[in-house]
């Protein structure tokens, strides 16, 4: 009996094994592999993949990839995805037979990640399953709506005077130094509660400068919805110049879920020379396929994919702040005039100004919305519709008066009024104010209530006003943000306010010491 059950036992035992081994299928692929020909700083020449593909992800020795840039007959210029320390003539490179992508979703809320999604900030992999190419066609005309809700930064000068909308471009430029990324970061700041996301995408800029804005996010708890997009200096050109494509993907993954995401280029100065040092060492000819003809296209095809969508694609948005950098003051360079026939808009910052203290240091007269006047608040609108008009009289007559001419009354008042304007729009850094908080203060020098302050306690008078905001009734400040016009009675109920708040801090009038 032991025995039979011992052949049955082998029986069943040839029986399972034999069918496991009809059913398994031996995966058979090919695989089409290449070898290195040439090495220098961040590109590799490969020979023998006939089959690769224009931007073909190809995958060198030690988890290495780049990107196939240059298909010539002979060889393929690969742009590498980082260091190429260990990276010999005659390894070999192998096909993927994929596009670069980048993973996306929910996880990477909060995070700072590289632009090939590997996490930098210390807290464990990023747990996402679905991924995006980086190179994606913008949205048809037909996919798109104009832009109708305005995107607060709150800055009083850009709010007011300059203003920006959801799903716009608005070019931030001027000379090193001038406070271009403090302008970002403030608007990020004050996307808290607005329900929603923000993209910093940081393209060679040095690390410590990266991890104070870090900081200063966390600290103002704006990493609850910012993600960070990080290469530094020392990065290879690749990486700089495939970081704000990665960034974009990943802003249009929530777009396409219907949210309204902000995404910051810091900058695209470092992101053209970075494409220039790839063209240069891929021997590519200089004309429409390089630098310094191809520029335009690398960044026309990147910042067209912001828009708004339309209500049937979910009505999301992706705004861009793109950052740019100028040299002495020369906005009609070749890279800066690209990118404002690119964009809606310019906000420009006068080194002038920065120098004077006047921050942000916005220059009102070179700066212009081209888009967002039409998603403005209309408080706003009903308010500083001739602001802007009054300081760039200011600043043309104050040119003159310092030549010391006698001036009549008229041009008194208008340079008197223009330094209040001036001193209102002035706004320290990481203290965005809120909707409430700007029309007070607009409403009060349109109204010339500061007129009859001195400059010295304007400071001091404004602080005070803005106190005195969180006093408006609630219906008022509920309709300050809607898209209802102001009343005559509202503005009257603010006026008053204003004007009482501000009575201590006005000149008194000197006696007369001849009238008894």
């Amino acid at each position: 009996m032991a025995a039979t059950d011992l052949h049955t036992n082998i029986d069943s035992t040839f029986s399972i094994l034999e069918h496991g081994r009809d059913k398994y299928i031996f995966p058979f692929a090919p695989r089409e592999i290449g070898n290195v020909t040439s090495v220098s700083e961040g590109i590799v020449k490969v020979s023998g993949l006939p089959g690769a593909g224009f931007e073909e992800l190809l995958k060198f020795p030690g988890d290495l990839y780049g990107i196939a840039y240059n298909i010539d007959e002979d060889q393929i210029g690969v742009i590498l995805l980082g260091e190429d320390t260990q990276l010999n003539v005659g390894d070999e490179v192998e096909r993927t037979g994929r596009v670069m992508d980048v993973p996306v979703g929910k996880a990477l809320i909060g995070r700072v990640i590289d632009p090939l999604g590997a996490p930098m900030d210390g807290k464990g992999a990023i747990a996402s399953t679905e991924r995006l190419p980086i190179e994606r066609p913008a949205p048809d005309i037909m996919d798109r709506a104009a832009v109708s809700v305005p995107l607060q930064t709150g800055l009083k000068v850009i709010d007011a005077l300059i203003p920006i909308g959801r799903g716009q471009r608005e070019l931030i430029l001027g000379d090193r130094q001038t406070g271009k990324t403090a302008i970002a970061i403030d608007a990020i700041i004050n996307q808290r509660d607005k329900n929603v996301l923000c993209i910093y995408c940081a393209i060679g800029q040095r690390a410590s400068s990266v991890a104070k804005i870090i900081a200063r996010l966390t600290e103002k708890g704006a990493m609850e919805y910012t993600m960070i997009v990080v290469t530094e200096g020392n990065n290879s050109p690749g990486l700089r110049y495939i970081a704000p494509y990665c960034a974009t993907s990943i802003g249009e993954y929530f777009m396409q879920q219907g949210r309204d995401v902000l995404i910051v280029y810091d900058d695209l100065t470092h992101h053209a020379r970075a494409y220039r040092e790839l063209s240069l060492l891929l021997r590519r000819p200089p004309g429409r396929e390089a630098f310094p003809g191809d520029i335009f296209y690398i960044h026309s095809r990147l910042l067209e994919r912001s828009t708004h969508l339309s209500s049937t694609l979910g009505g999301g948005s992706l705004t861009a702040l793109p950052i740019i950098e100028t040299e002495a003051q020369n906005i009609s360079a070749y890279i800066p005039t690209n990118l404002i026939s690119i964009t809606d808009g310019q906000i420009y910052l006068s080194p002038r100004l920065f120098e004077l203290g006047i921050l942000p240091a916005v220059d009102v007269g070179k700066s212009v919305s081209r888009v967002g006047g039409q998603a403005q608040l209309p408080a706003y609108r009903s308010i500083t519709g001739n602001l802007k008009l009054a300081y760039s009289q200011f600043e043309e007559l104050e040119t003159f008066a310092r030549f010391g001419t006698r001036l009549d009354e008229n041009t008194r008042r208008i340079i008197e009024h223009g330094k209040r304007i001036r001193a209102c729009l002035k706004q320290q850094e990481l203290n965005p104010m809120t909707v409430p908080e700007q029309i007070v203060t607009l409403l009060a020098l349109t109204g010339d209530l500061f007129d009859t302050i001195p400059i010295e306690k304007m400071q001091e008078a404004q602080a005070a006003l803005l106190k005195s905001s969180s006093g408006l009734p609630a219906e008022i400040a509920k309709r300050l943000v809607s898209d209802t016009e102001l009343s005559d009675g509202d503005k009257g109920t603010i006026m008053k306010i204003a004007a009482d708040t501000l009575a201590p801090f006005q000149d008194k009038p000197k006696p007369d010491p001849n009238k008894k």
